[in-house]
């Protein structure tokens, strides 16, 4: 079980973020056309799984504006966007915000959150996933993690495209 916090409140996860230097968990999660979503469909790209509660808050919505601008730059790369949103919502928000560089994912039917340790087990966010960032090298392995201090705050994207190198 880790902490973050919610507000300045601490809450906690299900869980720990995967090891870095651990294999990744597989997942299938439920794109915004309702395809499946599985990291095997990568493999050999590097992936960033950005993790967050929902993308009808503004921060959540500013990590997948941040994370597509800097998606369009980088090489052998896929960025996943994952939340428990409906894969509509994410659909309807990518489609009104323009975004086409990420792939957006809803955790809704899926054991991600559990599998990741993202999941909160309380707070007013609790059933969400905590806002995290999860990089993943060609072979699988995770090679950065970032479970962010305080849920209100974005992730720290200069660290992980860092962790890309």
């Amino acid at each position: 079980m880790a902490e973050t916090l919610f507000k300045g409140t601490q809450v906690h996860t299900v869980g720990d973020l995967p090891s870095v230097g651990a294999a990744a968990p597989d997942f299938t999660l439920t794109g915004a056309d309702l395809s499946d979503v599985s990291l095997g469909d990568y493999a050999g790209r590097r992936v960033v799984l950005n993790i967050f509660p929902s993308v009808d808050t503004g921060v959540c919505a500013m990590s997948v504006r941040r994370f597509n601008e800097l998606a369009a730059g980088l090489d052998n790369t896929t960025v996943v966007c994952a939340s428990a949103d409906l894969p509509f919502a994410l659909a309807r928000f990518c489609g009104a915000e323009g975004i086409e560089n990420v792939v957006t994912a809803s955790t809704f039917r899926s054991s991600f959150a559990d599998d990741y340790g993202t999941r909160l087990l309380d707070g007013p966010l609790a059933g969400l996933n905590a806002r995290s960032v999860v990089v993943i090298d060609p072979e699988g392995k995770v090679v950065y993690t970032e479970l962010v201090p305080e849920t209100t705050q974005e992730p720290d994207y200069d660290a992980a495209v860092a962790a890309l190198n």
